[in-house]
């Protein structure tokens, strides 16, 4: 994670944040990946259990199917110089009955501006999971998650040109076999693209 004094200052003060600690069960543990040349953003949700456990971001099953979805090699996703990892919460938020809690919503204003304002302009911005796009999409609210990946890219006041994608959490595959054409004609432009860059 290296990058300039002020990245570097930056990720220590992110790994000292304990802005939410009170609400978190397992306390406070940030995760995020980012240098001052990420060439791609990806904005997700929040840690769970075993990202929690490991401290690596996309350390699972989700991990591995959008790497898969990408058409990236953990060694290039794992290379903040390519790539930037920047959850809508940081750290492990909780279960709630239907899986894990929502992000903590303390978490996204008080870090995303500050990173943003470190990565390059032109970089290639993927939006993962219905949190992330309520936050950078909020013109698009009205859109089904199915609308919003269909129409492909979209363009974001904060980020400029953004591609929504589903989360790749195991939901995911009925989802899949739903809409074939994610699969046929998303996934293939979206190497493409990922791969271009």
């Amino acid at each position: 994670m290296s990058g300039c004094p002020s990245t570097e200052s930056l990720h220590a003060e992110i790994k000292t944040c304990t802005i939410c600690s009170t609400h978190l069960p397992l306390g406070p543990r940030p995760i995020v990946q980012f240098s001052s040349r990420s060439r791609i953003l990806i904005i997700g949700q929040a840690p769970g259990t075993k990202v929690h456990a490991s401290g690596v971001p996309w350390d699972d099953d989700s991990g591995d199917r959008l790497r898969d979805w990408l058409g990236l090699e953990e060694e290039a996703f794992y290379d903040p110089n390519k790539v930037a990892l920047m959850p809508m919460g940081f750290c492990y938020p909780g279960k709630t009955k239907g899986g894990d809690a929502p992000p903590r919503k303390e978490c996204a204003p008080a870090w995303h501006d500050r990173i943003l304002g470190k990565l390059p302009r032109g970089r290639l911005t993927l939006l993962v999971g219905t949190f992330a796009q309520a936050q950078y999409l909020p013109q698009a609210k009205k859109l089904s998650l199915t609308e919003r990946v269909r129409q492909g890219q979209h363009q974001s006041e904060a980020l400029g040109p953004v591609i929504p994608l589903p989360h790749p959490s195991w939901r995911v595959r009925m989802w899949m076999k739903r809409n074939p054409w994610y699969e046929e004609e998303v996934l293939p432009a979206l190497r493409q693209r990922v791969a271009q860059i």
